[in-house]
Protein backbone atom coordinates (compact mmCIF):
# COMPACT_ATOMS: atom_id res chain seq x y z
CA UNK A 1 0.00 0.00 0.00
CA UNK A 2 1.28 3.47 -0.90
CA UNK A 3 3.05 5.06 2.10
CA UNK A 4 1.94 2.19 4.35
CA UNK A 5 5.23 2.21 6.28
CA UNK A 6 4.96 5.89 7.09
CA UNK A 7 1.37 5.43 8.27
CA UNK A 8 2.47 2.59 10.53
CA UNK A 9 5.37 4.65 11.88
CA UNK A 10 3.11 7.54 12.87
CA UNK A 11 0.44 5.24 14.30
CA UNK A 12 2.95 3.39 16.51
CA UNK A 13 4.64 6.55 17.74
CA UNK A 14 1.22 7.96 18.65
CA UNK A 15 0.26 4.77 20.47
CA UNK A 16 3.53 4.32 22.34
CA UNK A 17 4.50 7.96 22.82
CA UNK A 18 8.07 7.19 21.82
CA UNK A 19 10.04 6.91 18.59
CA UNK A 20 12.45 4.46 20.26
CA UNK A 21 9.59 2.20 21.43
CA UNK A 22 7.94 2.37 17.99
CA UNK A 23 11.23 1.41 16.35
CA UNK A 24 11.59 -1.59 18.66
CA UNK A 25 8.00 -2.69 17.94
CA UNK A 26 8.40 -2.32 14.17
CA UNK A 27 12.05 -3.50 14.01
CA UNK A 28 13.04 -0.22 12.37
CA UNK A 29 15.84 2.15 13.34
CA UNK A 30 14.42 5.07 15.39
CA UNK A 31 16.42 7.48 13.22
CA UNK A 32 14.58 6.24 10.11
CA UNK A 33 11.19 6.77 11.75
CA UNK A 34 12.18 10.24 12.98
CA UNK A 35 13.43 11.22 9.54
CA UNK A 36 10.16 10.22 7.86
CA UNK A 37 8.08 12.14 10.42
CA UNK A 38 10.25 15.25 10.01
CA UNK A 39 9.87 15.09 6.23
CA UNK A 40 6.08 14.83 6.51
CA UNK A 41 5.94 17.70 9.02
CA UNK A 42 7.96 19.83 6.61
CA UNK A 43 5.59 18.91 3.78
CA UNK A 44 2.52 19.78 5.85
CA UNK A 45 4.21 22.81 7.42
CA UNK A 46 2.72 21.66 10.72
CA UNK A 47 4.25 19.81 13.68
CA UNK A 48 2.55 16.49 14.28
CA UNK A 49 4.15 15.77 17.64
CA UNK A 50 5.32 17.76 20.61
CA UNK A 51 8.86 16.61 21.50
CA UNK A 52 8.80 16.28 25.29
CA UNK A 53 11.61 15.22 27.64
CA UNK A 54 9.91 11.89 28.21
CA UNK A 55 8.40 11.17 24.84
CA UNK A 56 6.17 12.34 22.01
CA UNK A 57 2.66 13.79 22.26
CA UNK A 58 0.32 14.48 19.36
CA UNK A 59 -0.48 18.05 18.39
CA UNK A 60 -4.04 18.88 17.22
CA UNK A 61 -2.81 18.46 13.64
CA UNK A 62 -1.28 15.12 14.60
CA UNK A 63 -4.53 13.94 16.20
CA UNK A 64 -6.44 14.74 13.02
CA UNK A 65 -3.87 12.91 10.91
CA UNK A 66 -3.76 9.84 13.17
CA UNK A 67 -7.56 9.52 13.06
CA UNK A 68 -7.31 9.46 9.27
CA UNK A 69 -4.38 7.03 9.35
CA UNK A 70 -6.20 4.55 11.58
CA UNK A 71 -9.29 4.62 9.39
CA UNK A 72 -7.11 4.15 6.31
CA UNK A 73 -5.26 1.20 7.85
CA UNK A 74 -8.55 -0.40 8.91
CA UNK A 75 -9.99 -0.06 5.41
CA UNK A 76 -6.79 -1.47 3.96
CA UNK A 77 -6.93 -4.53 6.22
CA UNK A 78 -10.58 -5.07 5.33
CA UNK A 79 -9.79 -4.77 1.62
CA UNK A 80 -6.93 -7.26 1.92
CA UNK A 81 -9.30 -9.67 3.70
CA UNK A 82 -11.87 -9.26 0.91
CA UNK A 83 -9.22 -9.96 -1.72
CA UNK A 84 -8.22 -13.11 0.10
CA UNK A 85 -11.88 -14.09 0.38
CA UNK A 86 -12.28 -13.62 -3.37
CA UNK A 87 -9.43 -16.04 -3.93
CA UNK A 88 -11.03 -18.54 -1.58
CA UNK A 89 -14.57 -18.04 -2.88
CA UNK A 90 -14.22 -21.17 -4.94
CA UNK A 91 -15.26 -23.17 -1.89
CA UNK A 92 -17.12 -22.88 1.39
CA UNK A 93 -20.71 -22.80 2.60
CA UNK A 94 -23.29 -20.12 3.35
CA UNK A 95 -26.14 -20.98 5.72
CA UNK A 96 -29.34 -18.94 5.67
CA UNK A 97 -32.17 -19.39 8.17
CA UNK A 98 -35.56 -18.32 6.85
CA UNK A 99 -39.28 -19.03 6.75
CA UNK A 100 -40.96 -21.66 4.62
CA UNK A 101 -42.46 -19.42 1.92
CA UNK A 102 -39.39 -17.22 1.65
CA UNK A 103 -37.19 -20.31 1.30
CA UNK A 104 -39.18 -21.57 -1.66
CA UNK A 105 -39.43 -18.21 -3.39
CA UNK A 106 -37.10 -15.25 -2.81
CA UNK A 107 -34.27 -17.24 -1.21
CA UNK A 108 -34.44 -20.01 -3.81
CA UNK A 109 -34.28 -17.47 -6.64
CA UNK A 110 -31.35 -15.59 -5.10
CA UNK A 111 -29.51 -18.80 -4.24
CA UNK A 112 -29.81 -20.14 -7.79
CA UNK A 113 -28.45 -16.88 -9.23
CA UNK A 114 -25.59 -16.81 -6.74
CA UNK A 115 -24.71 -20.48 -7.34
CA UNK A 116 -24.53 -19.93 -11.10
CA UNK A 117 -21.80 -17.34 -10.48
CA UNK A 118 -20.01 -19.26 -7.74
CA UNK A 119 -20.63 -22.95 -8.44
CA UNK A 120 -18.19 -24.23 -5.79
CA UNK A 121 -19.97 -22.50 -2.88
CA UNK A 122 -22.53 -24.63 -1.06
CA UNK A 123 -25.74 -22.94 0.10
CA UNK A 124 -27.71 -24.39 2.99
CA UNK A 125 -31.30 -23.10 3.34
CA UNK A 126 -32.95 -23.95 6.64
CA UNK A 127 -36.59 -23.18 7.40
CA UNK A 128 -37.67 -22.36 10.94
CA UNK A 129 -39.77 -20.07 13.09
CA UNK A 130 -38.95 -16.41 13.65
CA UNK A 131 -37.50 -16.99 17.12
CA UNK A 132 -35.42 -19.90 15.84
CA UNK A 133 -34.07 -17.69 13.03
CA UNK A 134 -32.89 -15.18 15.62
CA UNK A 135 -31.28 -17.89 17.74
CA UNK A 136 -29.56 -19.50 14.75
CA UNK A 137 -27.92 -16.24 13.66
CA UNK A 138 -27.04 -15.23 17.22
CA UNK A 139 -25.34 -18.60 17.80
CA UNK A 140 -23.51 -18.45 14.44
CA UNK A 141 -25.39 -21.53 13.25
CA UNK A 142 -26.54 -19.43 10.28
CA UNK A 143 -24.74 -16.66 8.40
CA UNK A 144 -27.94 -14.84 7.45
CA UNK A 145 -31.53 -14.72 8.67
CA UNK A 146 -34.55 -13.64 6.62
CA UNK A 147 -38.07 -13.37 7.98
CA UNK A 148 -41.09 -11.26 8.83
CA UNK A 149 -41.31 -9.18 12.01
CA UNK A 150 -38.00 -10.39 13.44
CA UNK A 151 -37.67 -9.18 17.04
CA UNK A 152 -34.80 -6.82 17.79
CA UNK A 153 -31.63 -8.25 19.29
CA UNK A 154 -28.45 -6.57 20.46
CA UNK A 155 -26.52 -9.40 18.79
CA UNK A 156 -28.04 -8.86 15.34
CA UNK A 157 -27.68 -6.10 12.79
CA UNK A 158 -30.25 -5.41 10.10
CA UNK A 159 -28.59 -5.75 6.69
CA UNK A 160 -31.74 -4.63 4.85
CA UNK A 161 -35.44 -4.35 5.57
CA UNK A 162 -38.67 -3.09 4.08
CA UNK A 163 -42.20 -2.54 5.34
CA UNK A 164 -44.40 -4.93 3.35
CA UNK A 165 -47.60 -3.32 4.58
CA UNK A 166 -50.70 -5.45 4.21
CA UNK A 167 -53.59 -4.46 1.96
CA UNK A 168 -56.80 -5.78 0.44
CA UNK A 169 -56.31 -8.67 -1.98
CA UNK A 170 -59.21 -9.49 -4.27
CA UNK A 171 -60.03 -10.85 -7.70
CA UNK A 172 -59.56 -8.22 -10.45
CA UNK A 173 -63.31 -8.59 -11.09
CA UNK A 174 -64.26 -7.86 -7.48
CA UNK A 175 -66.40 -4.72 -7.00
CA UNK A 176 -63.74 -3.24 -4.68
CA UNK A 177 -60.99 -3.64 -7.30
CA UNK A 178 -62.20 -0.46 -9.00
CA UNK A 179 -61.20 1.63 -5.97
CA UNK A 180 -57.71 3.11 -5.48
CA UNK A 181 -57.80 2.75 -1.69
CA UNK A 182 -60.35 0.85 0.36
CA UNK A 183 -61.80 1.69 3.79
CA UNK A 184 -62.07 -1.38 5.99
CA UNK A 185 -65.79 -0.70 6.38
CA UNK A 186 -66.25 -1.41 2.67
CA UNK A 187 -64.90 -4.93 3.20
CA UNK A 188 -67.45 -6.04 5.77
CA UNK A 189 -70.26 -7.01 3.35
CA UNK A 190 -68.00 -9.61 1.70
CA UNK A 191 -66.62 -12.94 2.94
CA UNK A 192 -63.37 -12.22 4.79
CA UNK A 193 -60.32 -14.51 4.80
CA UNK A 194 -58.29 -14.28 8.00
CA UNK A 195 -55.00 -15.85 8.92
CA UNK A 196 -55.53 -18.03 11.96
CA UNK A 197 -54.33 -16.97 15.40
CA UNK A 198 -51.04 -18.83 15.06
CA UNK A 199 -49.85 -16.27 12.47
CA UNK A 200 -48.59 -12.74 13.16
CA UNK A 201 -50.71 -11.23 10.39
CA UNK A 202 -53.86 -12.33 12.20
CA UNK A 203 -53.10 -9.83 14.96
CA UNK A 204 -52.25 -7.06 12.48
CA UNK A 205 -55.56 -7.44 10.63
CA UNK A 206 -57.72 -8.02 13.71
CA UNK A 207 -56.23 -4.95 15.41
CA UNK A 208 -57.06 -2.77 12.40
CA UNK A 209 -60.72 -3.85 12.43
CA UNK A 210 -60.92 -3.28 16.19
CA UNK A 211 -59.48 0.23 15.88
CA UNK A 212 -62.00 0.96 13.12
CA UNK A 213 -64.76 -0.18 15.53
CA UNK A 214 -65.95 -2.86 13.10
CA UNK A 215 -67.47 -6.08 14.43
CA UNK A 216 -66.76 -8.83 11.92
CA UNK A 217 -67.05 -12.59 11.63
CA UNK A 218 -64.50 -13.88 9.06
CA UNK A 219 -65.84 -16.55 6.72
CA UNK A 220 -62.48 -18.34 6.48
CA UNK A 221 -59.51 -18.96 8.78
CA UNK A 222 -56.31 -20.60 7.53
CA UNK A 223 -52.58 -20.71 8.21
CA UNK A 224 -51.85 -21.11 4.49
CA UNK A 225 -51.06 -18.09 2.32
CA UNK A 226 -51.68 -20.23 -0.77
CA UNK A 227 -55.18 -21.05 0.46
CA UNK A 228 -55.89 -17.37 1.11
CA UNK A 229 -54.87 -16.49 -2.43
CA UNK A 230 -56.88 -19.33 -3.97
CA UNK A 231 -60.01 -18.33 -2.06
CA UNK A 232 -59.61 -14.71 -3.17
CA UNK A 233 -59.33 -15.66 -6.85
CA UNK A 234 -62.49 -17.76 -6.91
CA UNK A 235 -65.17 -15.29 -5.84
CA UNK A 236 -65.89 -12.23 -3.72
CA UNK A 237 -63.83 -13.26 -0.69
CA UNK A 238 -61.23 -10.75 0.55
CA UNK A 239 -57.76 -11.62 1.83
CA UNK A 240 -55.34 -9.29 3.62
CA UNK A 241 -51.80 -9.81 2.38
CA UNK A 242 -48.79 -7.85 1.10
CA UNK A 243 -47.77 -7.23 -2.50
CA UNK A 244 -44.83 -9.59 -1.94
CA UNK A 245 -47.25 -12.37 -1.09
CA UNK A 246 -49.03 -12.12 -4.44
CA UNK A 247 -46.18 -11.06 -6.76
CA UNK A 248 -46.87 -13.77 -9.37
CA UNK A 249 -50.64 -13.27 -9.24
CA UNK A 250 -50.24 -9.51 -9.66
CA UNK A 251 -47.98 -9.97 -12.65
CA UNK A 252 -50.38 -12.45 -14.26
CA UNK A 253 -53.48 -10.40 -13.49
CA UNK A 254 -55.04 -13.11 -11.30
CA UNK A 255 -55.29 -10.92 -8.19
CA UNK A 256 -55.45 -7.21 -7.40
CA UNK A 257 -53.87 -5.40 -4.44
CA UNK A 258 -55.36 -2.23 -2.99
CA UNK A 259 -54.03 -0.20 -0.03
CA UNK A 260 -56.27 0.06 3.01
CA UNK A 261 -57.36 3.56 3.96
CA UNK A 262 -57.37 2.58 7.65
CA UNK A 263 -53.67 1.65 7.66
CA UNK A 264 -52.51 -1.67 9.02
CA UNK A 265 -49.58 -1.69 11.40
CA UNK A 266 -46.11 -2.49 10.09
CA UNK A 267 -45.27 -5.87 8.56
CA UNK A 268 -41.48 -5.82 8.24
CA UNK A 269 -39.43 -8.27 6.23
CA UNK A 270 -35.78 -8.11 7.32
CA UNK A 271 -32.46 -9.66 6.38
CA UNK A 272 -30.22 -9.90 9.44
CA UNK A 273 -26.72 -11.07 10.32
CA UNK A 274 -24.60 -11.32 13.45
CA UNK A 275 -23.55 -7.97 14.94
CA UNK A 276 -19.80 -7.40 15.36
CA UNK A 277 -18.93 -10.74 13.84
CA UNK A 278 -16.71 -11.63 10.91
CA UNK A 279 -18.75 -11.72 7.72
CA UNK A 280 -17.47 -13.87 4.90
CA UNK A 281 -17.57 -12.41 1.43
CA UNK A 282 -19.73 -15.27 0.13
CA UNK A 283 -22.39 -14.48 2.75
CA UNK A 284 -22.35 -10.79 1.87
CA UNK A 285 -22.67 -11.55 -1.85
CA UNK A 286 -25.61 -13.87 -1.19
CA UNK A 287 -27.19 -11.17 0.99
CA UNK A 288 -26.91 -8.74 -1.93
CA UNK A 289 -28.62 -11.27 -4.22
CA UNK A 290 -31.49 -11.60 -1.75
CA UNK A 291 -31.85 -7.83 -1.44
CA UNK A 292 -31.93 -7.58 -5.22
CA UNK A 293 -34.81 -10.06 -5.30
CA UNK A 294 -36.70 -8.12 -2.64
CA UNK A 295 -35.98 -4.51 -3.58
CA UNK A 296 -38.96 -2.91 -5.36
CA UNK A 297 -38.28 -1.47 -8.77
CA UNK A 298 -35.01 -3.32 -9.31
CA UNK A 299 -35.67 -7.04 -9.36
CA UNK A 300 -39.29 -8.08 -9.02
CA UNK A 301 -39.62 -10.24 -5.95
CA UNK A 302 -40.69 -13.80 -6.30
CA UNK A 303 -43.88 -14.46 -4.35
CA UNK A 304 -43.48 -14.62 -0.61
CA UNK A 305 -45.87 -17.47 0.04
CA UNK A 306 -45.49 -19.36 3.30
CA UNK A 307 -47.87 -22.28 2.81
CA UNK A 308 -48.03 -23.07 6.50
CA UNK A 309 -45.75 -20.56 8.16
CA UNK A 310 -47.14 -19.91 11.58
CA UNK A 311 -44.93 -16.89 12.16
CA UNK A 312 -46.76 -14.79 9.56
Amino acid sequence: MLHSRLLQYIDEVARLGSIRAAGARLHVAPSAINRQILLLEAELDQPLFERLPRGMRLTPAGEALVAHIRQTLLQYRETVADIRDLRALGSGEVVIATMTGLASSVVATAAATFRARHPQVRISIRTMSTLDIVAAVENSEADLGLGFNIPSSTQLEIYWQINTRLGVVVSPHHPLAAMDTIPLAHCTPYPLIFADRSMVIHGIVAEAFTKADLDIQPAFHTNSIETMKRLATTGEAIAFLSEFDIADELRDGRLAFRPVRDAFSDNIIALVRREKHGHGLAGLLLADEIVGALRPGETRAAPVAPTSDQDR
